[in-house]
């Protein structure tokens, strides 16, 4: 089956790719240091071309709401309308769970967007809410560090090993389109500092970390609201697996 994978470059597309070449489909890989430009349409149709099936994996801009909103829909109008020309059967959408119950962040007002384009647009469509990736503390880490500090807030999450979403979103892409996915989660949940204190041990790094609401993160994130529903897939990687494996490569 001829596959295509926006954000193919990135962290959970470029698995996603290998994912799908894995069992042997033709993959095409959309990303703008490829030649083909979401923003701007350029390379669409061509790479769109006999396409079955297209496997949205792109992330945005963090930066303001309006920003991260305008890129989103931009990018997403011009994929859907070459998927329409294209004769693509089916859209499939990787999103976040939890982003309607959050003003708040930025990206999620843009993936909110992202997700009403598709609902809304001409190209049959699933919708993948996925929790969290195993290495999310790390990447707060990675935005808050200064002087050897990092504020991070107390999050109570559920998460996903990058490998398992790709998964997900390869088997899902070869079925029919579904309308709104169940959630899909990892098997635990975890509290977001000890999960960064125990990263950055793996990883041989000190920061101090301090635990606060007064950060990147707010307190509507508090509580159950990035948890996953009762229904969720619950994919089999736990967080002590992937931090075992991120110890042994280091």
């Amino acid at each position: 089956m001829r596959i295509a994978v926006a954000g193919a470059t990135g962290n959970i597309g470029s698995l996603t790719v290998a994912a799908l070449a894995r069992d042997g489909h033709d993959v095409v890989r959309i990303s703008r240091s490829l030649g083909v430009d979401l923003s701007t349409g350029q390379g669409l149709d061509d790479a769109l071309t006999g396409v079955e099936a297209v496997i949205d994996a792109t992330s945005g801009p963090a930066r303001d709401r309006a920003e991260t909103v305008a890129f989103f829909h931009t990018a997403t109008a011009n994929l859907l309308a070459a998927e329409q020309r294209a004769g693509v059967r089916h859209h499939v959408l990787l999103s976040i769970v939890g982003i309607s119950r959050i003003e708040g962040n930025a990206h999620y007002a843009g993936k909110r967007e992202q997700e009403r384009l598709v609902e809304t647009g001409p190209v049959p469509w699933t919708i993948v809410p996925a929790t969290q990736f195993h290495d999310f503390a790390a990447t707060v880490v990675a935005w808050t560090e200064k002087d050897g500090a990092a504020p991070i807030a107390p999050l109570l999450v559920q998460p996903i090993a990058p490998g398992d979403v790709a998964d997900i979103l390869a088997e899902v892409a070869l079925d029919e389109p579904q309308g709104r996915h169940r959630d899909v989660a990892g098997p635990d949940a975890q509290d977001l500092v000890d999960m960064a204190r125990r990263t950055l041990e793996a990883r041989g790094r000190t920061v101090r970390l301090v635990p606060t609401w007064s950060s990147v993160l707010g307190l509507d994130m508090a509580g159950d609201v990035l948890l996953p529903g009762k229904d969720a897939r619950i994919a089999p990687t736990g967080f002590d697996e992937w931090l075992r494996a991120l110890s042994d490569a280091a």
